[in-house]
C-alpha cells in the first residue's frame, strides 16, 4: 500500500475540497433548515403549556384557557381514577387526618355524607356542571357504607368517577399525588385487603417513580445547573489543566483514584444508613420496595468499591504506563494552550442546539388531538387524552434523528480539529514554533475542508442510534404481548446494534485522524485507518488501552465528585421540598460524565493522533528524516519495553 507523503507543512487538506465533502456539508445544513421549518410551524400551531400543565378528564388543561372551560384559576390537578382522570383545583388538598371515607371528590366537585369530618370547601374544584362527561354522585352510586363504597358504581375499585378525600402532596408544582399513608388508611377503613386495585397514583407505581423524578429535577433545576453543570465544567477544566503539568500528573491521577474510591464507600454507608432510618421510622413514609432497593444499592456500591480496590492493586503498573501516555499528549497540548478551552466551545454548541431542539420538540408534541376514551366500567366514565396522527409521529422520529446526528457531528468536528492540531505539532521539526495560532488555523482548515467528512461519519453513527431507538420502542411494545421469544430476539438485536455502534465510533475516530493527517475522504481514511490498525494491532491496542484507562479514572472522578457535592447541597437546601435528592444527583452524574468526557477526550484523541503520526512517520521516513524528536522516540521505546515487562510478570 502506498501512503501519501507527509510534509512538515502538512495542512490536512492535501486533496482540497471534494464533491462528497460539499454534498454532505449541504446535506447536514439542509437537515438543520428542515428542522427549523418544522420548529417554526410547530411554534405557530402548538402551545407548550399543553405539555407542561396537566389535562383533566374533560380535556381542559389546568392553569390555562385551553379547552372548553377557562382553568387559569385552577392550576393543579387531583387524580380520581387509575386512568389519570382528574379534576383541576386551586391548591392540592391537605388533610390532617389523612383521609375521610365519607367525603368523595368526583367529576363534579365534592360530595359528602352525614358523617363527613371535612368541610365541603376543603378543596376548591373547577366548575364542571356544563361538561357532557360530568358524572354526579348520589346515594346509590357513592354509598357511605364502608363495605360497599369501594365496590360501588362511583368508586368502582378506583376506576370510577369518584374517590375518597385523601391527603396529597405536590409534584412538578401542578400535580397532586395521593399520600401513601392516606391510601393505607382508606384501605383499613373500608376493609380492603392488601391489593393493587386501589392504586391511584400511589408512591411506588412506575408512573409515580418518573413523576417524582421529574418533580425533583424541576424543583432543583437551579442547583442542577449551577452546582451540577457549571461545577462539572469548572472541575473538568481544572482537572484537564492539571494533567498538562507533567511533574504533578502522577499525584493528580492517584489522588483522584483514592478520592473516587472514598466517595463510593461513603455513598454506600450513607445509603445503608438512610434505608435503616426509613425502616425504623415511627410512621413509615417510604414503601418497603423503596427501602429494599436502597439497601441493595448500598450493598452493590460496597461490592463495586471492593472490586475497584483489587483492580487498582492488579493494574498499578498499567496505570503508571498510562500516565506516561498522557504525559506525551500533555506535551503536545501544552504547546497550544488555547486547546484546553475547546470543550467550552463544544459544550456551548451542545447547549444551544439542545435548547433550540427542546423548544421545537415540546411544541411539536403539543400538536396532538384531544380524544375521549371510555373506561371499561359499568358506569359511563370517560377520560380525555392526547393522541398524535401519523404525520406528527413521523416528524417526531425525524427530530430524534436530527438530535443524534447533530450531537455526533459536534463530537466529530471536534475530533478532526484536535487531530489536525496534534498532527501539525508532530510534523514540525521545530516544535517551539507551534502555538495557539496553530490550533486556530486547524479550526479554520477543519471547518473549511472537512465539515462534509464529519457530517458523513456522524451520519453513520446517527443511523445506527436511530435503529437502536426503534428497536427499544419495539421492545417496549412487545412486552405487552408477553412473547418471551420475541423479547429475547429483540434483546439480541439490541446487543448487536450496540456492538456495531461502538465499532463505527472507533473506526470513525481513527478515520478522522487519517483525514486530519493526509486530507483524504472519509471512506479512504477509514480504509487506511483499518489497515494501519491491522498492521500495528498490538502497538495500537496497548497504547489506546492504557491511555484510556487513566482518562476513564478522571471521568469517573469528575462525575462522582460533582454528583456528590450536588447531592449534599440539594439535600441541605431542598430536603423538605423533594421526594429524594438521589434523582437530581444521578442526572448531574450523567451530565458531569459527558462534560468530563469532552475535556479528557482531548488527551485521548491526542494520544491516538500521536500514535498514528508516529507509525506513518516510521513507515515513510528513515533516520534523520523522521519528524519524531529524540524524546518522543525514547518514549515509544520505553513504552514497548515496559509492556514486555508487564507481560512477563503476568
Amino acid at each position: 500500500m502506498t501512503q501519501p507523503s507527509v510534509a512538515p507543512e502538512i495542512d490536512g487538506n492535501n486533496g482540497g475540497r471534494r464533491c462528497t465533502d460539499v454534498v454532505f456539508t449541504i446535506l447536514i445544513f439542509a437537515m438543520w433548515v428542515a428542522l427549523s421549518i418544522i420548529g417554526v410551524r410547530s411554534y405557530t400551531k402548538g402551545d407548550y403549556k399543553v405539555m407542561f400543565y396537566p389535562m383533566d378528564y374533560d380535556g381542559n388543561v389546568c392553569g390555562t384557557s385551553f379547552g372548553d372551560v377557562n382553568m387559569t384559576e385552577y392550576p393543579k390537578i387531583v387524580y380520581i381514577n387509575n386512568y389519570l382522570g382528574g379534576v383541576c383545583v386551586n391548591e392540592c388538598p391537605k388533610i390532617e387526618s389523612l383521609a375521610d371515607i365519607n367525603t368523595f371528590l368526583t367529576y363534579n366537585g365534592v360530595y359528602q355524607g352525614e358523617n363527613a369530618t371535612l368541610s365541603a370547601d376543603y378543596v376548591k374544584v373547577a366548575d364542571y356542571s356544563d361538561s357532557e362527561h360530568t358524572q354526579v354522585c348520589n346515594a346509590d352510586d357513592c354509598p357511605m357504607d364502608p363495605r360497599s363504597s369501594f365496590l360501588s358504581r362511583g368508586v368502582n375499585f378506583g376506576n370510577g368517577f369518584a374517590y375518597y378525600a385523601v391527603d396529597t402532596f405536590e409534584v412538578l408544582h401542578v400535580r397532586c399525588i395521593s399520600n401513601p399513608n392516606a391510601i393505607e388508611k382508606v384501605k383499613d377503613e373500608v376493609y380492603i385487603p392488601d391489593t393493587n386495585v386501589l392504586s391511584i397514583r400511589v408512591l411506588d407505581d412506575t408512573a409515580d417513580f418518573f413523576g417524582h423524578l421529574s418533580g425533583d429535577i424541576y424543583t432543583s433545576n437551579y442547583y442542577i445547573f449551577v452546582v451540577g453543570f457549571c461545577g462539572a465544567l469548572a472541575l473538568g477544566f481544572i482537572y484537564a489543566q492539571l494533567l498538562r503539568f507533567r511533574f504533578i500528573l502522577g499525584t493528580v491521577v492517584w489522588s483522584s483514584i483514592l478520592i473516587t474510591v472514598g466517595i463510593i464507600f461513603c455513598s454506600a454507608v450513607y445509603a445503608l444508613h438512610s434505608a435503616r432510618k426509613w425502616e425504623n421510622h415511627a410512621v413509615q413514609i417510604y414503601h418497603d420496595n423503596t427501602i429494599w432497593w436502597t439497601k441493595a444499592f448500598a450493598y452493590a456500591l460496597f461490592s463495586f468499591g471492593i472490586i475497584v480496590v483489587f483492580l487498582l492493586a492488579y493494574l498499578r503498573k498499567e496505570i503508571q504506563l498510562a500516565m506516561a501516555c498522557v504525559k506525551e499528549a500533555a506535551r503536545a497540548i501544552g504547546s497550544m494552550s488555547l486547546m484546553i478551552f475547546f470543550p467550552f466551545l463544544q459544550c456551548l454548541a451542545t447547549m444551544v442546539f439542545f435548547a433550540i431542539w427542546s423548544f421545537y420538540a415540546v411544541h411539536l408534541a403539543s400538536l396532538g388531538e384531544v380524544v375521549s376514551k371510555e373506561l371499561p366500567t359499568d358506569a359511563v366514565v370517560t377520560v380525555r387524552h392526547y393522541k398524535w396522527d401519523e404525520s406528527t409521529k413521523r416528524t417526531g422520529w425525524y427530530l430524534i434523528f436530527c438530535f443524534f446526528w447533530t450531537l455526533a457531528f459536534i463530537s466529530a468536528i471536534g475530533e478532526i480539529i484536535i487531530a489536525m492540531s496534534i498532527s501539525r505539532w508532530y510534523f514540525s521539526k521545530d516544535k517551539n514554533r507551534i502555538g495557539s495560532l496553530t490550533f486556530l488555523k486547524s479550526i479554520t482548515a477543519s471547518i473549511y475542508y472537512h465539515t462534509g467528512t464529519a457530517a458523513f461519519g456522524s451520519l453513520l453513527i446517527a443511523i445506527v442510534q436511530i435503529f437502536r431507538t426503534v428497536v427499544t420502542w419495539v421492545q417496549k411494545k412487545s412486552r405487552a404481548l408477553d412473547n418471551k421469544l420475541g423479547e429475547a430476539l429483540l434483546c439480541c438485536c439490541q446487543c448487536c446494534l450496540w456492538f456495531f455502534e461502538k465499532f463505527i465510533q472507533f473506526l470513525s475516530k481513527n478515520a478522522f485522524i487519517q483525514t486530519a493527517i493526509f486530507g483524504t475522504s472519509f471512506c479512504e481514511s477509514s480504509k487506511e485507518a483499518f489497515e494501519l490498525i491491522m498492521r500495528n494491532a498490538k502497538r495500537v491496542g496497548s497504547i489506546n488501552y492504557v491511555s484510556a484507562l487513566v482518562l476513564f479514572v478522571g471521568k469517573v472522578f469528575i462525575s462522582f465528585t460533582t454528583a456528590g457535592i450536588t447531592y449534599v447541597v440539594i439535600d441541605w437546601k431542598l430536603s423538605s421540598e423533594l421526594y429524594s435528592a438521589t434523582g437530581p444527583a444521578v442526572v448531574v452524574f450523567i451530565i458531569a460524565y459527558y462534560i468530563g468526557t469532552m475535556f479528557l477526550d482531548i488527551f485521548e484523541m491526542s494520544t491516538s493522533t500521536i500514535l498514528h503520526c508516529f507509525i506513518a512517520d516510521e513507515e515513510n521516513h528513515d533516520g534523520d528524516e523522521c519528524f519524531a524528536d529524540d524524546e518522543l522516540r525514547q518514549w515509544f521505546d520505553n513504552f514497548e519495553a515496559d509492556k514486555k515487562e508487564i507481560r512477563v510478570i503476568s
